[in-house]
């Protein structure tokens, strides 16, 4: 590492053996920017996009329980929303919108769950084949990577959290990859979604190796940052106090991931169940497998490692219960409810459930600071399903809401509907302009939601 008197550029990393660490922004690379003005007016931007299956209950009991009352400024969030109330100037919520390359339309079978998965961000119809011959096509987050990610170490991450090893036919004649990712790099190439931190530490902070090597260094009883010592103690003799301290809380963060993901590992063998192989490095609790892997898509965005990535929080068809909620039965099977009060209220806790997941990332987003802000203020992140109501398999009206304030180009707090049957497609166009990167159609787009910031 080079470490200059009067600047450090902003791609800067500690190396040692084995690893490699990038930096935070630190006030000692504003001068590497051409001034600290520079980066206040134009700060990096950012997108996430994060996927949860089957669908919002909207309705119970006479009460919206998604669906803001009022267009306009948000007032009060509903039931399943209430836990964003802390970042409500920082949500929209979007009604509306469509995906019609989803819908049966009497032909391609039944496979709406697959077709959810697909359309979300591709806008596209996925080719009905069960062999390798799949197609979609390129997904909004890789048009988004090749212009936002030109200078950073990885194009993209592509994060979820059940298993992605199926194969074959998963729903009436579908390949089991369209359920397995949500992003793809062209209309051939599916990315596999990584489902161990493990892997995702190693991706964002290793510098390869044989397989071999990588699992010797997972079962090494050290830290990333002991191979970095030397360069991090001339790195700290060179900086400002205040840059001092955002280094110390930066690598905080790193060491405490890494004590998270070893004692997944611990607790992973220690089971006296006769359960299959678990893959190293994912926790046994769904809760903390999903703040973990949060925790490193805040880590990549922070160390500047990418600023695209793509969360499921579920796959389609999944039979996941979630018992520390109440909630027994299988996600899947509760979402096809068919007016039971009981299913109902426990599609409702799944939903609001996961949505406060989302609200922990947006608040480990927005206690991390970033240049003049924080990542939140310069991120954009749109959370939503597929499919609108699950019991109906239905993909209009699609409970959709974006957050973030992207780097001065979104103004939150408000509800936005739109005519009915809007093209989800044109959220993404939206949204991809709002990143900076200008496409004139995306899939089967009519033109493009406007997110100019309003008054209200």
């Amino acid at each position: 590492m080079i470490i200059r008197k009067l600047a450090l550029p902003r791609r800067t990393f500690l190396r040692g053996a084995g690893a490699m660490l990038a930096l935070p922004l630190l006030d000692a690379m504003a001068p590497a920017l051409t001034a600290a003005a520079k980066s206040a007016a134009n700060p990096v931007r950012r997108l996430g996009f994060v996927y949860f299956p089957h669908g919002s209950v909207t309705w119970s009991k006479d009460q919206n329980l998604w669906t803001p009352a009022a267009e306009g400024r948000l007032e009060e969030l509903p039931p399943i929303l209430s836990s964003l109330t802390p970042y409500r100037d920082q949500v929209t919520v979007i009604t509306n919108l469509e995906m019609k390359n989803a819908q049966g339309n009497g032909r391609d079978g039944n496979g709406e769950h697959t077709r959810a998965n697909a359309t979300f961000l591709s806008a596209a119809r996925p080719k009905m084949t069960v062999r390798s011959d799949v197609r979609l096509a390129t997904t909004v987050d890789q048009i988004a990577a090749r212009e936002l990610c030109r200078d950073t170490r990885l194009p993209s991450l592509e994060l979820a959290l059940d298993s992605n090893f199926l194969v074959g036919n998963c729903d009436d004649g579908y390949n089991c990859v369209y359920v397995n990712t949500i992003a793809w790099s062209s209309p051939t190439t599916p990315l596999p979604a990584e489902t161990n931190p493990r892997r995702v530490f190693e991706r964002l902070f290793g510098e390869g190796g044989s397989e071999a090597e990588m699992q010797a260094e997972a079962r090494a009883d050290r830290s990333i940052l002991d191979a970095v010592t030397e360069d991090l103690a001339r790195l700290r003799s060179t900086l400002g106090p205040g840059d001092r301290g955002r280094v110390s809380e930066y690598l905080d963060t790193v060491r405490e991931v890494e004590r998270r993901i070893r004692m997944a590992e611990a607790q992973a063998g220690q089971s006296d169940l006769a359960l299959p192989a678990q893959p190293v490095g994912i926790p046994d609790s769904y809760d903390e497998h999903a703040k973990l892997m949060i925790d490193l898509q805040v880590l990549a965005y922070q160390a500047d490692i990418t600023r695209v990535f793509t969360f499921m929080v579920g796959r389609e068809q999944n039979a996941r219960p979630f018992p520390w909620i109440g909630v027994n039965d299988g996600h899947h099977s509760v979402s096809h409810h068919q007016d039971n009060p009981e299913k109902i209220a426990a599609i409702a806790k799944i939903n609001a459930y996961q949505v406060e997941l989302f609200g922990y990332l947006l608040r480990r987003l927005q206690e991390t600071p970033d240049g003049a802000g924080s990542l939140l203020d310069h991120s954009m992140l749109l959370y939503g399903s597929g499919i609108s109501n699950g019991n109906l398999h239905d993909h209009k009206n699609l409970p959709m809401l974006v957050a973030g304030g992207g780097a001065g180009q979104l103004e939150g707090g408000r509800h936005i509907r739109y005519a009915e049957q809007t093209p989800m497609a044109n959220l993404l166009v939206g949204l991809l302009d709002r990143a900076g990167v200008h496409v004139d159609r995306f899939g089967d787009s009519t033109g493009r939601i406007d997110l100019e910031p309003l008054s209200l």
